[in-house]
């Protein structure tokens, strides 16, 4: 019955910088996943606490390693992207983790046909440090989704939009905190089938860069939505997200 059914490989790319408290489980992850058609890719930006040493824990589960200073995290991920061979990229960041032992298995199943979409998306999960599930993403992946969704914001994680490589681009480093909604948002013009696997695929740990670095990362994504959606448009979604927030208060 599933003769015909395809069998994409992933390109599993962790970026990493100091971060031995999160580091482990975010491989376990990786390397638990019952899914074998996976490369792993650690690009680390030459840490300086444990993480050479956690990493060097499981070398000979990790497919492609690097360790050298970067220009930040998007440059890094650049890297990534540079060594990857699979049919999808992931991007599953120290801290965050697959939802399951079996995610990878479960979104390939969901796939119907022998066709490979161009994008794969689902839903994200907020855990603490601890892993303990804290509540669902505020923001949830829409039934449908084009490159014009992301005028109510980011919908679907980028932990958990599965890109074909054959549509993939570097990240624009001349931003810092969202380059990676610009990167969503490039490749969804580009693509033309994308699908909902109405699963939840990413443990995602609450305090992350952007979280950290909401104001501009929320004025860098002004910036990219004018760049797609133009002037016009963006202010009027913004008028919206400011009524919506005032709404929910």
């Amino acid at each position: 019955m599933h003769n015909n059914h395809p069998t994409p490989k992933f390109s599993v790319i962790t970026v990493t910088y100091n971060a031995e408290e999160v580091l482990e489980d975010t491989i376990l992850s990786v390397i638990a996943q019952t899914y074998h058609h996976v490369e792993y890719i650690i690009v680390d930006g030459a840490s300086t606490d444990s993480t050479p040493t956690i990493i060097n824990r499981y070398r000979g589960r990790i497919h492609k390693i690097i360790s050298e200073p970067d220009k930040g995290l998007y440059d890094a991920m650049n890297k990534g992207i540079s060594l990857a061979t699979g049919d999808y990229l992931c991007f599953l960041n120290a801290g965050d983790s697959f939802h399951e032992d079996d995610t990878l298995q479960q979104m390939v199943h969901s796939i119907n046909g022998s066709e490979l979409p161009d994008v794969l998306y689902g839903e994200t999960a907020i855990v603490d440090k601890n892993g303990h599930f804290l509540r669902m993403r505020r923001l949830s992946a829409p039934e449908v989704l084009t490159w014009k969704s992301f005028k109510q914001g980011m919908l679907v994680c980028h932990q958990a939009f599965f890109a074909r490589h054959t549509l993939v681009e570097p990240y624009d480093l001349q931003y810092c905190f969202s380059a990676d909604f610009d990167w969503c948002i490039r490749i969804m013009k580009k693509a033309q089938t994308l699908h909902n696997t109405h699963l939840t695929l990413i443990d995602y740990l609450e305090e992350g860069m952007t979280t950290r670095n909401h104001k501009a990362s929320l004025r860098e994504r002004f910036r990219i939505m004018v760049r797609h959606y133009g002037w016009i448009s963006t202010v009027a979604h913004h008028v919206w997200f400011i009524f919506r927030s005032a709404i929910k208060k």
